[in-house]
């Protein structure tokens, strides 16, 4: 397992950390902590690229700083 923290821009509510939760689930993610303006993510790179992480971020409609 590999861990990765970011900042996310544009987060303002439990809505948003929910969106990015869901965005993260469905990628596989099993293991993570968001809150708003930030996520630690504890994922299996084997499965799963941090650019990836980033994108699902991006889906949800936030972006990583």
């Amino acid at each position: 397992m590999k861990q990765a923290k970011f900042n996310i821009e544009g987060m303002s509510c439990m809505h948003c950390v929910k969106a990015v939760e869901v965005e993260l689930e469905e990628l596989g993610v099993e293991s993570y902590d968001v809150k708003v303006g930030s996520a630690e993510i504890n994922y299996d790179d084997s499965k799963i690229t941090e650019q990836e992480l980033v994108k699902a971020i991006d889906e949800a409609g936030y972006k990583v700083v």
